[in-house]
């Protein structure tokens, strides 16, 4: 780990491993990953990736995520909410507390956005709102 960087790539990958085996057990998220991720091993790369990129700096992320959560049916604050609920709890597991800390910010900062994109596409006549605790 550079003298800069808050946490590894191998604690990134360990979080992200950790993180979507919760979501892919759980009884509200669970059946809408497992209904739409066909590859699991390819999408977990992808978001190891995009987590390097988010907290060190990496350029190998590519990607938009924002189209594909605007096409999935029948998203909601809840839902987001609760992804972020499991998320703090694995990250509440991390022995590195600047990568907690990181990640915690930047999560709230991701599903909050990603849920305006949703309502603005899905409700464009309609004032977005943020999530309850993003």
């Amino acid at each position: 780990m550079s003298q800069h960087a808050i946490c590894t790539e191998d604690e990134i990958k360990s979080l992200v491993d950790t993180f979507y085996t919760t979501v892919r057990q759980d009884a509200l998220l669970g059946p809408i990953f497992n209904g739409h991720i066909q590859d699991w091993d390819t999408h977990l790369n992808k978001l190891v990736d995009f987590w390097c990129a988010i907290l060190l700096g990496s350029r190998r992320f590519s990607g938009t995520p924002m189209p594909k959560h605007i096409a999935l049916p029948d998203l909601s604050a809840e839902l987001f909410e609760h992804w972020l609920s499991l998320f703090h709890q694995t990250l509440a597991e991390q022995p590195n507390r600047a990568l907690q800390a990181q990640a915690e910010l930047m999560a709230g900062k991701i599903a909050n956005s990603l849920w305006m994109g949703y309502q603005m596409h899905r409700q464009p006549e309609e004032l977005p709102t943020g999530l309850a605790f993003a």
